[in-house]
This record gives C-alpha cells, sequence and structure tokens, in this order.
C-alpha cells in the first residue's frame, strides 16, 4: 500500500467545499472537542489568510492559517496551529510551522512573526527562533503567551 503526502497553500477564496469542511472539522476535532474550549472559531479572519494545509492520501493531517500583517497583530502571523491527534509525534508539526515561516515571507515579505501560542507549546516554537514577549494571559480558558520570530 503506498501513501501520497502533498502541501497545498491556497487563499480563502480558492478553498474547495471540500478543503474548508476538512479545515473546519480538524479544528473542531482539537480546538472544541479534544481540548473542551467552546470558542467562536469562525472570527472573519480566514478571509484575509492564507490556508496552508499538509494532506496524507485524503485526509488533512497538519494545517495552519497565514495571516498578513494588520490582521490580527500588526506583525504578520501565523495562527490556527493544528495537526490531527494521528499524526502527533511524526514530525509533521514541525515541518507545518518550518513551512509557515518560509511562505509567510514569500506572501508578506521579510519581517517579524508574531504568533499567540498556547502556554505547553513554547518550548516548540522557541525551537524555531521564536521568543516570548509579553505575560501569560488567558485566551478561552488556555494559558497563552505571545512569542515574536
Amino acid at each position: 500500500m503506498s501513501f501520497t503526502s502533498h502541501w497545498v497553500i491556497k487563499p480563502f477564496g480558492e478553498l474547495t467545499p471540500l478543503e474548508l469542511y476538512s479545515i473546519i472539522r480538524l479544528r473542531n476535532e482539537v480546538f472544541v472537542v479534544e481540548q473542551n474550549c467552546v470558542f467562536q472559531d469562525a472570527d472573519n479572519k480566514d478571509q484575509e489568510s492564507y490556508h496552508q494545509m499538509y494532506w496524507k492520501n485524503d485526509q488533512l493531517i497538519a494545517y495552519c492559517r497565514l495571516l498578513p500583517p494588520g490582521l490580527a497583530y500588526n506583525e504578520m502571523s501565523i495562527g490556527r496551529v493544528v495537526s490531527a491527534p494521528a499524526a502527533r509525534g511524526t514530525g509533521a508539526g514541525r515541518e507545518l510551522i518550518a513551512m509557515a515561516i518560509e511562505q509567510c515571507y514569500k506572501y508578506f515579505g521579510r519581517g517579524p512573526i508574531r504568533i499567540g501560542a498556547q502556554l505547553y507549546l513554547k518550548q516548540f516554537y522557541a525551537s524555531f527562533g521564536f521568543v516570548a514577549v509579553g505575560e501569560i494571559y488567558l485566551e478561552d480558558g488556555i494559558e497563552h503567551i505571545e512569542m515574536v520570530l
């Protein structure tokens, strides 16, 4: 049995219905169900963002969105970073962030990238050069910290 995997990066307007459904499903599976967090995922930032997807066969296994400067922060940003539970520990998350950084520079130019990281992932993001700035804060009941690359 052979497995095929590939990356897709698209602006919102080019997402197919299947891609959009898969994104919403994965974000809900992890952020709402797994993390037991009731929050408004549809925040009107998707429409202005690029959507980076990592597919293995027909399954979306990792995803994030790339936000232009001025949308979430003054700086460009990477958000809604998520890996499917079955993909954890495979390196997909590391590939996702490495590629997201490259793609931010490609689409938005060189400059700082600011993220709102879940606190338990601070060391993960630090391994890419992100530095914690500011205080720990609660977002939807989960500890976060802003980090800048």
